[in-house]
């Protein structure tokens, strides 16, 4: 890898929502770094210090506003040469070990549906490499927010009568069950490593069990097929949020984390006591004592043994500010384990909500109190 031409991942084949994220993301980092996308790569500037009206890997957006000609510009040039250097891969544990073993710099990774929830392969594999030597561990730079909109796609020729079965990822088909049970009621679902993937076996002619696929527009235009059905989500305003996730630390064991924004998001694993009464509610009282809100709280099993859970959340602030840092401490008194994921921009931008006794000078005037009293 080198600084020049940063190399990224994505839960492929081609035509991947994940696919579409990275373009977004992408795409969003050449229009505000004026052509220099920041990669998270082991040389150049500090992540944490960006260069004059460049923008660092977290701040990415939801928005992505093409040309007003419609013509090429030097900036699709560019996105289209990071996508073609881009790496596919079937799985999220696959993508994130290319990080860590420097395969490439960083990777796209679906990790929350608004109608699923959490995406729990993404979640449990961040989660188990959080716990890892400093080295192989991870980060969260930057979000993406894609609008999920599924058709149905079939090789050409395709009858709706001929379909006994329909291939597509696990997160996708209970978003379209309510249409196939309308449509396509003879139809069984046959789940696939992801919605292209299904895609592209129809394309091969290498589909068992299934003769059409729920996937993105996208992935039925890139393996040729016929699109048979659009917009059959159930959900119209359905939303899954990505995250590109780097190495923890360059070469010079400097933290990647992203410079703060004022609308920025902090992602954390809790581990409480076992068998300890009120161990959750002690938890939360870290953020609701500073003021921090939290955006998502869901928990996940260890594996270790029924019953054991941690709590994977995000919250508002950046690990920068006093309360969230002041939170941390907390946490880290209580908490059997904290695991910190990263703290990066909000896709929406929207501001995080301080008031004067949660700011950082309100945090500030306190401990110069307190010293002034010891």
């Amino acid at each position: 890898m080198t600084h020049d031409e940063p190399t990224y991942g994505y839960l492929g084949p081609a035509g991947t929502f994940t696919q579409a994220a990275l373009r977004g993301w992408l795409e969003q980092q050449r229009r505000d770094t004026a052509g220099a996308v920041r990669p998270a790569s082991d040389e150049g500037a500090d992540a944490t210090t960006p260069a004059a009206g460049a923008s660092t890997p977290g701040e990415a957006s939801s928005h992505q506003t093409p040309s007003s000609s419609g013509a090429p510009t030097a900036t699709d040039d560019l996105v289209a040469a990071a996508l073609e250097r881009s790496v596919p891969f079937a799985t999220v544990p696959a993508a994130l070990d290319a990080v860590r073993s420097g395969g490439v710099d960083g990777v796209m990774v679906p990790i929350e549906n608004s109608v699923e929830g959490g995406v729990s392969s993404t979640l449990d594999a961040l989660n188990a490499g959080a716990g890892a030597p400093t080295d192989s561990q991870l980060l969260l730079v930057g979000e993406v927010l894609v609008p999920i909109t599924f058709v149905l796609a079939a090789r050409p020729g395709t009858r709706a009568e001929q379909i006994t079965g329909v291939g597509s990822h696990s997160h996708a088909w209970p978003q379209v069950r309510g249409w196939m049970a309308s449509n396509l009621p003879q139809a069984t679902y046959v789940p696939t490593l992801s919605t292209a993937a299904a895609a592209q076996s129809l394309a091969d002619d290498a589909a068992e069990n299934f003769q059409a696929a729920v996937c993105a527009p996208m992935a039925a235009d890139v393996f040729g097929l016929e699109t048979l059905a659009t917009h059959i989500g159930d959900n119209a305003g359905a939303v899954t949020r990505f995250v590109l996730v780097t190495k923890a630390r360059d070469a010079a064991g400097r933290p990647r984390t992203p410079a703060p924004t004022g609308h920025d998001k902090t992602t954390l694993v809790l581990y409480q006591h076992a068998d300890r009464a009120g161990g959750l509610l002690e938890l939360l009282e870290q953020f609701a004592t500073r003021g921090i809100s939290m955006s998502r709280l869901e928990s996940r099993p260890t594996g270790e043994a029924m019953g054991s859970y941690c709590f994977s959340l995000d919250i508002e602030g950046h690990i920068a500010s006093e309360r969230v840092g002041e939170a941390l401490m907390g946490l880290k008194r209580v908490a059997a384990d904290v695991r910190y994921l990263g703290s990066y921009a909000r896709a929406d931008k929207r501001p995080v909500d301080v008031t004067p006794e949660t700011s950082d000078e309100a945090f500030a005037d306190a401990r110069a109190w307190l010293h002034a009293l010891r």
